[in-house]
């Protein structure tokens, strides 16, 4: 079973690498020794030791698929992690079909893209992790149709991975997060306004996720010591999968 702590490191790509939760996927994988590969529209916040940044907008398939190619050819990678992601909040009268085309593209032919990309050396080598970011939104929350939607449709693209590819010595599983306070939550919702703290206390858990508590659901997935799990979606949301949630 590959080790991070051997001669050469396992390769983690993270898409959305330079902010929030990717971010702090990307903080978290180099303390474990990881090579990280942000791919994302901006650099990463700052440098670090065994940190590569691939700068491209997802939502340009040519775009994406140049890049993947790239990265494909300077990296052998190991593990990835389709981040990625915007809301384009909407009620339904006001969604566009430019908003379900941009969404699908990011959320999911970038998935797609980056994962045919990286596939080749992940069965050369009998291992790879994939983790697809998701959203509690998949259960229902208003102004996100077109968010919601091809969130949810992860997750079946998740599944149907993992039976495909588990034979291979990949696994593939989800984690949908709920409200994690990042810079496109606090373009919806201030961080100290009163409907944070109202949203907040209406939680079980009483609080506001962090990007640190998905970075830990996603090594999860990730560990190489854990090869039983595949196909799978984690909610990280503090409880607000099991209800009602008004934002």
């Amino acid at each position: 079973m590959p080790d991070p702590g051997d001669k050469d490191p396992l390769t983690a790509v993270v898409t959305g690498g330079s902010a929030g939760i990717g971010w702090g996927i990307c903080e978290d994988l180099l303390s474990r020794g990881y090579r990280v590969v942000s791919v994302a529209r901006r650099k990463p916040p700052r440098e670090a030791a065994g940190l590569f940044s691939y700068e491209v907008d997802l939502s340009d398939p040519v775009a994406t698929a140049e890049t993947a190619a790239q990265i494909a050819e300077d990296h052998t990678v190991t593990s990835l992690v389709n981040n990625a992601g915007i809301i384009q909040p909407a009620l339904v009268e006001a969604v566009t079909r430019d908003d379900l085309i941009k969404l699908t593209d990011l959320h999911l032919g970038a998935a797609i893209t980056l994962t045919q990309a990286f596939l080749p050396a992940m069965k050369a080598g009998g291992f790879g992790r994939i983790v697809n970011m998701s959203s509690r939104a998949v259960v229902g929350l208003e102004t996100r149709t077109v968010y919601a939607g091809t969130k949810a449709a992860m997750i079946a693209m998740t599944r149907t991975w993992a039976m495909e590819l588990g034979p291979a010595g990949i696994t593939v599983n989800a984690v949908a997060p709920g409200p994690v306070v990042t810079d496109m939550f606090t373009d919806v919702i201030p961080e100290d306004s009163d409907k944070a703290h109202k949203l907040a206390a209406s939680l079980p858990r009483r609080r506001l996720g962090t990007a640190a508590d998905v970075a830990k659901a996603t090594w999860y997935f990730l560990d190489p010591d854990n090869d039983w799990v595949t196909g799978q979606t984690l909610f990280v949301c503090g409880g607000a999968s099991l209800g009602a949630l008004q934002l």
